[in-house]
């Protein structure tokens, strides 16, 4: 009974994204960086995928790779395109994976967004906050659990 309790707090990133959605900002390669950034602004976000026009991944942007690029490029850079600021071919992850392996993933590869994909289709986009917030919100249910097992076993 203990080993099924353990596996039901066993959170993977499907659970985060059927709380938070599946929707994901994306733009075309071609898109302009002044765009990216009114995009991002606009919806308080710190990231979006590059898609081609058949919906496969090529590459994900982040306000970061703006801010290098402006310290690299100065104010040419939002006349550059989402393709040649991008990141391309990022690591990505499964619906399957669970909350403690994306934290691995991105603590190793010093990045904070993780693009979930199953069989070339994208489901969604999760954050290091995301994933922080799901593994803390975990670790709480786990605590409420063993309190209710101690003291309902300290009745008995």
């Amino acid at each position: 009974m203990a080993q099924h309790h353990m596996e039901d707090s066993d959170m993977t990133l499907a659970n985060i994204l059927k709380q938070k959605g599946s929707f994901v900002h994306s733009m075309l390669p071609t898109a302009h960086i002044d765009a990216v950034v009114a995009l991002l602004a606009e919806h308080r976000i710190g990231a979006i995928l590059v898609r081609d026009s058949i919906d496969q991944l090529l590459g994900i942007l982040s306000e970061r790779d703006v801010v290098r690029s402006l310290a690299a490029n100065g104010a040419r850079t939002l006349e550059m395109t989402a393709g040649q600021l991008m990141t391309p071919n990022p690591v990505s992850a499964t619906s399957g994976t669970s909350v403690v392996e994306a934290m691995e993933i991105m603590s190793k590869g010093k990045f904070r967004h993780l693009p979930v994909i199953n069989d070339g289709k994208i489901l969604g986009l999760v954050s290091i906050r995301d994933v922080v917030k799901a593994r803390v919100d975990q670790q709480a249910y786990e605590v409420d659990s063993l309190k209710a097992y101690v003291s309902g076993g300290a009745h008995a």
